[in-house]
């Protein structure tokens, strides 16, 4: 289960919709939705009275799918190496071995071709965790049929897998519709399988379009829906009333686990186009540009001059990828790529994720107050776990930085930040951990009240530039303080260092004196 924003969003482990094999005029060969065939099944526009002749035509195609897993777990014995090491099942000697105990999950799918290719959420059908592999992965039918399945391919960064089961004989299926035609009320139906119930079906409406959850990645951009969709409904379809499948169900947000009446689903614009890769044996490979980013927020905006939510800041350029190469520099507001407005619902990852590898790509930004304009070559983007190890994590634990009340501290600076600061010494610079030839100011001490401790700043942390001018005295910052409070400006930019890391720029709102 993961959460979205933060709040218990739980994924969903159980599948969806699908299609009916041999029912009417269909026949196995032929998708349950095509056209030819959903004439007689598709309800009236509006209010329909029932849904049941859309769900009979879908139903069929929508499979559980479950795995066992096996998970490497510690044999931590407390009387290992005494005489009474055997009492908890362990060889003599044996007390610190590992163990493995069996696991599973479930989920759902949808079967989208009549020789047997499904498609589900990776999360579905991947490891546990580090420590657990995948022993088998089995796909139930609505009629209880159970096949072995194969793991054709997957894609953690869109969390969608193929999987392929051979039957003996054609299997129903059903296709993906055009989800960018998609509008908020249009009329959806899932079908999936909720806490492992079996095929389900449940309706609603659209409540949103590239409703963008606040987790970041290239493809935070999801189809919301008040439809009922619950643990276990993860991986299978949401049909509109023509019976194309618009989206893979994904996540939920809710306080308690349960629907709440806000799920989300992948769009089938974005699945599509994977799920066709995947089928060919193929990885996924994107666009990469090579920056950190920050959203535009109304303090960060605040501390640049900036309208909010018009771009996104760049808050470190990897050395020797595209962005380096073409000029983009830490600090920058990147606010175009390719022609199309950089926005919260149109984010710069998913803007160059979806680019080809190689492409040439015309950059707007905006430095300092002047807009710039460069072009990037991308290159290829690195895997999920390449870009967490990455991230950057204020809540970290901090440096120790010792007794360092010798410095000046700024009192502008304690009023309008909540912040003290010592001018950084030698013997400071050893204790937090950064070069004796590093400028800055380090933080003494912070306001537990202040934005600033809000946004994660701590003892310890160094202080290089404040709205990208360089400080390296308590008496610079203070001007600077001053400087921003002489023009109006609501907050200020601050470019902080935690020892050896990578400088990151954090907006931090000024205090009323």
């Amino acid at each position: 289960m993961r959460y979205a924003y933060g709040i218990s969003a739980a994924l969903l482990f159980a599948g969806s919709a699908a299609t009916l094999a041999g029912i009417g005029p269909a026949g196995a060969q032929t998708a349950a939705n095509d056209s030819s065939v959903m004439r007689n099944v598709v309800p009236r526009a509006g209010a329909p009275m029932s849904f049941a002749d859309l769900t009979e035509q879908l139903q069929p195609a929508v499979v559980n799918i479950s795995t066992t897993q096996r998970v490497r777990v510690s044999n931590n014995n407390p009387f290992a190496g005494t005489p009474f090491d055997g009492l908890f099942g362990n060889r003599q000697g044996d007390g610190g071995s590992e163990q493995t105990r069996e696991a599973q999950s479930l989920g759902s799918g949808f079967i989208i071709s009549a020789d047997g290719y499904i498609v589900t959420n990776n999360h579905v059908v991947a490891p546990g965790n580090r420590n657990a592999t995948i022993e088998s992965i089995t796909v139930i039918m609505p009629d209880r049929t159970e096949y072995v399945a194969e793991l054709i391919g997957r894609d953690a960064a869109s969390d969608i897998a193929v999987l392929k089961i051979k039957a003996d004989k054609p299997l129903p299926f059903v296709k993906f519709g055009d989800s960018t035609g998609a509008r908020v009320g249009d009329w959806v139906i899932a079908i999936g399988n909720p806490f492992g119930l079996g095929g389900t079906v449940t309706t609603g409406i659209l409540s949103a379009i590239h409703r963008n959850t606040g987790q970041g990645g290239a493809y935070d951009r999801f189809l919301q829906t008040d439809a009922s969709i619950n643990r276990g409904n993860s991986g299978g379809p949401m049909f509109d009333l023509n019976g194309n499948v618009i989206g893979i169900n994904n996540a939920i947000i809710s306080p308690t686990g349960g629907n709440v009446g806000i799920g989300f689903a992948i769009p089938a614009e974005v699945a599509a186009p994977i799920v066709e890769t995947l089928k060919k044996g193929r990885t996924i490979e994107r666009g990469y540009l090579g920056v950190q980013i920050s959203a535009l927020s109304e303090d960060l905006a605040d501390s640049l001059g900036l309208e909010k939510n018009l771009g996104e800041f760049v808050q470190r350029v990897e050395p020797n990828e595209a962005a380096a190469k073409a000029g983009i520099q830490a600090g920058d507001v990147i606010t175009r790529v390719n022609g199309k407005t950089v926005t919260p619902d149109q984010t710069l990852s998913y803007l160059v994720t979806n680019l080809p590898i190689g492409t040439d790509v015309p950059i707007e930004l905006i430095r300092n107050g002047k807009a710039i304009k460069v072009n990037a070559k991308l290159g290829k983007r690195p895997s999920e776990e390449e870009l967490a190890g990455n991230s950057f994590d204020p809540d970290a634990e901090e440096n120790a930085m010792g007794q360092a009340d010798n410095g000046v501290s700024a009192q502008a600076t304690a009023e309008a930040l909540g912040l003290s600061v010592v001018d950084l010494t030698p013997a400071i610079a050893r204790q937090i951990g950064v070069a004796s030839t590093q400028k800055g100011v380090v933080v003494s001490t912070v306001d537990p009240n202040s934005d600033a401790a809000q946004k994660g700043i701590k003892r310890g942390f160094l202080i290089t530039s404040v709205n990208r001018q360089p400080v390296a005295t308590a008496s610079d910052l203070d001007s600077a303080i001053n400087s921003a409070k002489r023009a109006n400006r609501e907050a200020v930019l601050l470019q902080i260092r935690r020892g050896a890391r990578d400088p990151q720029f954090v907006a931090v709102r000024l205090q009323e004196s």
